[in-house]
């Protein structure tokens, strides 16, 4: 039995396509790293991703990415891992994201062994889990039903590490997993190398959005050094440096406990964390634990969504901007009206949302009282009807109250300023995420198929 030795892993960016500094791999890739490990997706960007099988970046962004990670791994000789291909982790971003990678390594020159995995489910998969009662929901949802299932233009079920694993020890150089947890596909290796499940699952929450955990997070990635019992966070950048804030703060990310976070097969629980700076650029973690669960796989799916028809206009006017929020109000049930009666709709038949960017569009909550007006907003039309078609005429048959709405009867009219001509922009039907569930399997590998592509790369036409 050999000495165990610590796991390097670089984490160049928090998703593929965001852009990878070539320097920063270099620099992490000098200290010994054994793996390049990093997301390609989430569910931040909303259902569409999923729904349609289309990535948040585009082609040539993801290409730049790879060409960097590629380049670098064949150099090193160390395996690159990415996890939630294509956004959305579904079968097309898998294919389209190796499409990709076949497409760089036969520029460079290389013939490299791909694992793909997936983790795209059939309703079919989904209706038998179901009838067997291996499904459950998470808040808010209740019980899941069949119905919902065949609504789903996609499903995924949310991977762990072990199908990166066995993807490594086939001898694959590159693996492209499907949808996967953030925390997962960066895992991996320290645990196959025999990290600490602790250590590796709270190193892998830390370093999953790349310099997010780092004092100026737009300058670089970071290093991990996973052990038995502690693991360090170092920033890529020689410019930049992780603090005891950096670090520890980032168990809030996108997680409403910070010192719980679910994981497929257990629960990372850093009650008992510690973190000590390390000179002045790193930070030291010791006390982070797993505890072991029965295997869970998170489900997502998204299904198609009525059609959306917008419009905008900016707002100056003193006036309005001194009652923003009952100006709104009033505009509103104008709106509505207008369209009950032009075009004897019923109230179930569409939907009118108006979104006061520069007052409260984002957080949707009352202004504090004693909130001065602002110097101008930009309000938002959002017309939601089941085809294109009645949006825009929704929208259209709105059009003159919204440009001109006076703040109070008796005013003369104002023309409030539009950035468009036409008015109306057909948005394309909207999605949504219809399940919150997750699924009881055997283990990591069960609802997971893998492929791997041997074949010499075939020349670009």
């Amino acid at each position: 039995m050999t000495d165990f030795e610590d796991t390097l892993v670089v984490v160049p960016v928090g998703a593929l396509g965001a852009g990878i500094d070539p320097e920063h791999v270099e620099a992490g890739l000098t200290q010994g790293a054994h793996a390049i490990a990093l997301d390609a997706g989430s569910t931040d960007s909303g259902p569409s991703c999923l729904a349609t099988g289309v990535s948040k970046y585009s082609r040539e962004a993801v290409k730049s990415d790879l060409r960097v990670l590629m380049a670098a791994r064949a150099k090193y000789g160390v395996p690159l891992l990415i996890g939630t291909c294509g956004t959305a982790g579904g079968d097309a971003g898998v294919a389209w994201t190796l499409n990709i990678a076949q497409e760089v390594a036969t520029e460079l020159g290389q013939n490299p062994r791909i694992a793909t995995l997936h983790s795209e489910l059939s309703r079919e998969q989904v209706l038998a889990k179901l009838e067997g009662g291996k499904v459950l929901p998470l808040a808010p949802l209740g019980p899941l039903d069949a119905a919902t299932i065949e609504r789903c233009e996609h499903i995924v079920a949310l991977m762990g590490p072990e199908p990166y694993i066995a993807a490594l020890k086939d001898g694959a150089d590159i693996v492209l997993g499907g949808r996967t947890t953030d925390t997962a596909v960066i895992a991996a290796v320290p645990l196959m190398r025999g990290a600490g499940a602790g250590a590796a699952w709270h190193a892998g929450k830390i370093s999953e959005c790349g310099g997010l955990c780092t004092v100026d997070p737009t300058d670089g990635g970071v290093l991990i050094k996973v052990g038995r019992d502690a693991f360090e966070v170092w920033p890529l950048s020689s410019q930049n440096r992780c603090d005891v804030y950096s670090v520890s703060s980032h168990m809030l990310y996108e997680n409403s406990d910070p010192f719980i976070l679910t994981e497929p097969g257990g629960v990372l629980d850093v009650t008992h964390a510690r973190y000590e700076a390390i000179g002045e650029r790193g930070v030291r973690v010791t006390g982070s634990q797993f505890l072991p669960r029965p295997y869970t796989m998170k489900l997502e799916g998204a299904a198609l969504g009525p059609f959306q028809t917008l419009m905008w206009v900016g707002i100056a006017d003193p006036a309005v901007l001194a009652v923003v929020d009952g100006f709104v109000a009033t505009l509103h049930a104008a709106l509505v009206e207008r369209v009950r009666k032009v075009m004897g709709l019923t109230p179930d038949a569409f939907d009118i949302s108006l979104r006061p960017y520069g007052w409260n569009a984002v957080s949707g909550l009352p202004a504090a009282e004693g909130t001065p007006p602002p110097r101008e907003i930009g309000l938002m039309f959002v017309a939601t009807a089941e085809t294109q078609d009645l949006a825009t005429r929704i929208a259209r048959t709105c059009n003159p109250y919204f440009f001109h709405f006076p703040v109070r009867r008796g005013k003369e009219l104002p023309s409030y300023g539009f950035p468009f001509s036409p008015a109306e922009v057909e948005r394309g039907r909207a999605y949504e995420f219809v399940l919150n569930h997750v699924v009881a399997t055997q283990d990591g590998m069960e609802l997971v198929r893998r492929d791997m592509i041997d074949s010499p790369i075939p020349e670009i036409a």
